[in-house]
């Protein structure tokens, strides 16, 4: 089970840092461009499937941007770098994906903006074993132990290494077990060859069902991710070129209003709702597992597709933990994003 990358690798990747551009592969031939008036627009995704991306999935699936005159084609990607650069190339013109890569693309002179946001905290989630830590009083008992997480340099990664370090705790004093799969995340938390886990859903979920995991750090909550990143952390989002969004505004109000009026359908929605309006291969053979899942994760979404105003700030302070470099430095976060569509569309669906 669960041998697809869909919930447990993307969200995570809404921490990661730089892309290096020697990993992007040759993106498809050019795509249609936009017609003037509104009609075709592809965007690129590195996993559709995702819960990071549901509100795309929603927004496609319920008609949302058919309502608004779009012919959107959502175009999945094999990683995140083939996705920006299907856009570079313009193969697609918008990229969903993490706001944490659009400050990394103008730190590299690439001038992406956000223009609605899907997610407002990672959803990822740090656990101790009650099997092998039954004991467990505090972060600090956690030295020398093995802690699973999905790769290193992954966003869990990044998790982990932020919550250990309010204990006073190194990446000398923790020993990072990669565990790509979620089969073989499930696996070795069981064995109890793993102390803790860092990882994202539907593990956790399935985890915490049983009984066998005792949550730490929740950033599926807009609580628990702002005391890992001391604020509020904006995770998944669309976002374009700046010429783009100056040349096709129509588009791109189109574009928000379609957001926005699924991450509102997100808010309210119901067991039933989700099974009529996700596809069936997301479940992964368990809905049960999905629909826990997605109850857990519905606060990580935006509300409103807005930017919040601590944000930018908050997702600039966790990259320069891991990357002080002075690129980063001289980004100007106010042009990283814009909030003028987002606020349009929340006024229209009172949102």
């Amino acid at each position: 089970m669960w041998t697809r990358r869909g919930w447990c690798r993307v969200c995570a990747s809404a921490l990661l840092g730089t892309v290096p551009p020697a990993t992007w592969a040759q993106a498809p031939g050019p795509a249609p461009l936009p017609r003037a008036g509104g009609a075709r627009v592809v965007v690129a995704v590195e996993d559709k499937s995702a819960f990071c991306y549901l509100p795309l999935t929603v927004a496609e699936r319920m008609g949302y941007f058919a309502s608004e005159g779009l012919d959107v084609q959502v175009r999945e990607f094999t990683d995140r770098g083939q996705a920006l650069q299907a856009v570079l190339l313009g193969s697609a013109q918008v990229f969903s994906g993490p706001y944490s890569s659009i400050i990394n693309m103008q730190a590299r002179g690439q001038m992406f903006q956000s223009f609605v946001l899907q997610g407002r905290a990672p959803q990822i989630v740090l656990g101790v074993s009650l099997q092998t830590l039954g004991h467990y009083s505090g972060l600090r008992d956690l030295r020398g132990k093995k802690l699973g997480i999905m790769a290193h340099g992954s966003g869990t990664h990044r998790v982990a290494r932020l919550v250990l370090a309010r204990a006073g705790l190194g990446v000398q004093d923790v020993q990072y077990t990669p565990l790509p799969s979620a089969t073989s995340a499930v696996a070795a938390f069981r064995a109890g060859t793993i102390d803790a886990i860092c990882y994202t859903d539907p593990v956790i979920t399935q985890l915490e069902q049983g009984g066998e995991l005792r949550v730490v750090a929740d950033t599926r909550t807009v609580r628990g991710s702002a005391e890992v990143f001391g604020g509020t952390l904006p995770a998944a989002c669309l976002s374009a070129p700046g010429a783009f969004l100056a040349g096709n505004a129509r588009q791109c109000q189109a574009l928000a209003n379609a957001m926005v009026h699924a991450l509102k359908w997100l808010q309210t929605a119901g067991p039933s709702d989700i099974i009529k309006a996700v596809p069936e291969h997301y479940f992964l053979g368990d809905r049960a597992l999905y629909l826990a899942a997605f109850s857990r994760a519905r606060e990580a979404w935006a509300p409103d597709g807005v930017m919040p105003e601590d944000g930018p700030a908050t997702a600039a302070r966790m990259l320069a933990y891991f990357d002080p470099s002075a690129p980063l430095q001289r980004v100007d976060l106010a042009r990283t994003f814009t909030n003028d569509f987002a606020r349009k569309a929340k006024a229209r669906f009172k949102a």
